[in-house]
């Protein structure tokens, strides 16, 4: 090396394009422009991921906060199960007790439960799902048979054998009911 070629400053650019003439690769030499517009598409390329990143991160929480306040809000669901069997009961006895005259207090008591159990019940969100009269729907209802009614349209319900509940808007036990199918003839 000659003292020359030690004090001037290597110039990268300039050092890579003379490499590029001397192999013969003219065409594939990039600019200035050209390398910045590649930059800038790239920059931009990783700018849109990080915000579909973040939008579904953002996703992510409010889906969690969601599962999160479902679970909180039918937490209660198999102790309400539970309870619909002794609701079940207390009304299997106040119809027992309607066919005997001489138990008025038993009656009137076994009433003011059943009321006040119902009642807790509603304050917590439990309803029961109308089906008496109503068109089958299996989103509500069970059927456990059909038969033929001459008061009742085929599909509609023509006997409830044991009430349904729902828990705000899901339900937690169909009504499990006899479907018409029309009249007998």
């Amino acid at each position: 090396m000659s003292e020359n070629e030690i004090d001037e400053p290597i110039d990268d650019e300039s050092n890579a394009t003379d490499d590029a003439f001397a192999s013969g690769d003219i065409d594939e030499v990039e600019t200035r422009d050209e390398e910045m517009d590649r930059l800038r598409e790239a920059a931009d390329s990783a700018d849109k991921r990080v915000l579909m990143a973040q939008a579904e991160a953002e996703n992510f929480r409010k889906r969690m906060r969601r599962d999160y306040e479902d679970q909180l809000k039918y937490a209660a669901v198999p102790l309400v199960n539970d309870i619909l069997q002794v609701r079940d009961n207390l009304w299997r006895a106040l119809e027992a007790a309607q066919s005997a005259e001489d138990n008025a207090g038993l009656k009137e008591g076994v009433a003011m439960v059943a009321k006040q159990l119902d009642d807790q019940l509603a304050k917590h969100g439990v309803k029961e799902i109308p089906a008496a009269g109503e068109l089958f729907d299996p989103n509500y209802h069970e059927a456990i048979s059909q038969m033929p009614s001459a008061d009742h349209a085929e599909g509609m319900v023509a006997h409830v054998a044991a009430t349904g509940f729902q828990m705000h808007e899901r339900v937690i036990r169909p009504s499990q009911v006899v479907v018409s199918t029309g009249s007998p003839s």
